[in-house]
């Protein structure tokens, strides 16, 4: 009887209506939540709005306050982009058709912010410089924002504020966001391309990490080489064949671009890439710096932030279960991309440009994995002393390192900002008439582009003050403008005759920088040369390296020693 009273296990069918059924599949939203709220949200993570917000107030800020930390964005990138807008500008060895090492397709991606605005502003040419900025500011916006939000879909929001923070602030973002360089590109790529890669859509991943590559900095390609190799690996055929379309797309886009502009059959891409591989370069020439020029230089860029991104691998152990594979990832580019750059002779602080994004992620992991460094692996609800205490640290961490971060970028912006402001006196003195000359001694690597200099001031000329190396000569029309390949131009670093001017009699205005020096410079001569403006530029030779590098507050004036850039004319006899 006992047997026969027995109650039946309940079929699916028998279950409530608001129980899951087995056909039903399992979300988020299905996870019950717990009393202490550790689930709230968890669903929703960081949206798009706050991102794009803090971002681009922050990139906005370098637009139209970031100096230009290297003569190469300037001379080629900034004058080619003048002279296809205004028909005139400086051109460089690179671009003779000779050796057509850059692409014109980069180019012409900027013109088409620049075109518009040079007929909006006319004469203007100022506001033109910085509406390409904003331009490039916007696609930093995009593609960090997009890293942000799908580090908060994929690891929750603590990671993805972290992130968020560094990449406002840290002073390796804040200026390379709006430079004006093929590497700035590949670092939009790298962000996108990673956030794409986070999102699992591997196949459009490849695909703008591909237009990093070509369109941006071919050699970028070995920091992109880990996040192709895994996304081939999960789903080969989609991402191979959109990897490939992509990559032809582009190749032919910028063979036939070349072509346009060099007027003959020849790939810049390719070019460059025999140049400085195959043909084994000679980048030496233009400088050697030892094996730790990039460890200093992403400690100056990112304190300490640099520090912990370089810890990733090191509490990858204890933090595998929440960063492995995925977010390894996308960090690897950090330390192949810094291995191999660091064995290369010729060292230049925009070839870290690519990895910066994700040199804020790798920090702000390990910031976030704090209390796992001393959490028992079987109580994850451990709340020891410990754990309390490194949950502590985290925003101290952050805190430390938002504001070295700060105090760089104010440093770097007061203390170097002179050549770039004082190019705009010269709208104030159109009545040296139509024709002036403007010289440039030694001061030629810091001129920050044609767009700074007013119709009236009719050329710009160098003068030989020891430098023995070539210069950047104006395009010449007359031999063919983009598609000339003029005999004063060379491979080989040496000086042309073509590029300085033998009379200085003929110099209108000179820009020259005034330091403590023992030994006079042309501006010294009051009776030849008056001075119509001046702005102090940090010395950095006479300067204690902490506080030239770091703004602290009531000493980095006192400590500091200021020369004078100034914009001088010639005294009518």
């Amino acid at each position: 009887m006992a047997l026969e009273t027995r109650q039946r296990r309940p079929l699916p069918s028998d279950l409530p209506a608001t129980a899951s059924s087995p056909t039903t599949s399992y979300t988020k939203m299905d996870k019950p939540k717990r009393s202490d709220g550790e689930n709230d949200g968890v669903d929703k993570g960081l949206g798009w709005l706050l991102p794009l917000i803090c971002l681009g107030m922050l990139r906005h800020m370098s637009a139209t306050s970031n100096i230009i930390h290297d003569c190469d964005e300037v001379f080629n990138y900034w004058e080619p982009l003048h002279y296809l807008l205004y028909k005139s500008g400086f051109q460089t060895w690179e671009y003779s058709s000779q050796f057509a090492l850059r692409s014109y397709l980069y180019i012409l991606l900027h013109k088409l912010v620049g075109w518009p605005a040079s007929w909006w502003f006319g004469e203007e040419k100022v506001r033109v410089f910085y509406a390409v900025r904003i331009f490039l500011a916007v696609l930093s916006v995009i593609s960090d924002a997009a890293l942000v939000v799908a580090l908060s879909r994929k690891y929750g929001k603590r990671l993805a504020s972290y992130t968020l923070a560094m990449l406002c602030l840290a002073s390796g973002c804040f200026f390379a966001s709006t430079s004006f360089l093929p590497s700035s590109f590949s670092m939009y790529a790298m962000s996108l391309s990673s956030a794409l890669f986070l999102f699992n859509k591997p196949a459009m991943a490849l695909s703008v990490a591909a237009t990093g590559v070509i369109l941006g900095w071919p050699f970028s390609i070995l920091a992109f080489l880990p996040l192709t190799i895994y996304s081939l690996v999960k789903r080969f055929k989609s991402v191979f064949l959109t990897g490939v379309f992509t990559s032809v797309i582009l190749m032919v886009l910028s063979l036939l671009v070349d072509y346009r502009y060099y007027k003959r059959w020849t790939s810049s891409v390719i070019n460059l890439l025999v140049y400085n591989v195959l043909g084994g370069g000679e980048s030496h020439l233009y400088g050697t710096e030892g094996p730790l020029f990039y460890l200093r230089n992403g400690f100056n860029n990112f304190n300490f932030c640099f520090v912990f991104a370089l810890l990733f691998l090191a509490i990858l152990p204890i933090a595998k279960k929440k960063y492995a594979p995925e977010l390894l990832v996308v960090v690897s580019p950090v330390y192949l991309w810094i291995a191999f750059m660091s064995l290369q002779p010729h060292k230049e602080e925009r070839f870290l440009y690519p990895i910066y994004p994700l040199i804020c992620v790798a920090a702000s992991a390990v910031i976030e994995s704090f209390p796992d460094l001393f959490r028992d692996k079987y109580n994850p609800n451990d709340t020891s002393v410990l754990v309390m205490i490194a949950k502590f640290l985290r925003p101290l961490a952050l805190g430390l390192i938002l504001c070295s971060s700060h105090a760089r970028t104010f440093s770097l912006i007061n203390g170097y900002s002179a050549p770039i402001e004082i190019y705009k006196h010269l709208d104030y003195y159109d009545d040296a008439g139509t024709g002036s000359v403007l010289c440039v001694g030694s001061e030629w690597h810091r001129f920050p582009s044609s767009f700074f200099i007013p119709d009236y001031v009719g050329q710009v000329r160098w003068l030989d003050d020891g430098f023995t190396g070539l210069l950047p000569i104006p395009f010449n029309s007359s031999l063919g403008g983009t598609s000339a390949a003029p005999s004063y131009f060379n491979n080989k670093n040496k000086a042309s005759e073509e590029q300085y001017l033998k009379d200085a009699e003929q110099c209108t205005f000179l820009i020259e920088l005034q330091l403590q020096r023992p030994y006079p410079t042309r501006g010294s001569d009051l009776s030849t040369w008056e001075i119509v403006a001046a702005l102090p530029y940090l010395d950095r030779e006479l300067s204690p390296p902490l506080y030239r590098s770091f703004f602290i507050p009531y000493q980095w004036q006192q400590k500091n020693v200021f020369g004078q850039y100034r914009l001088l004319r010639r005294i009518p006899k």
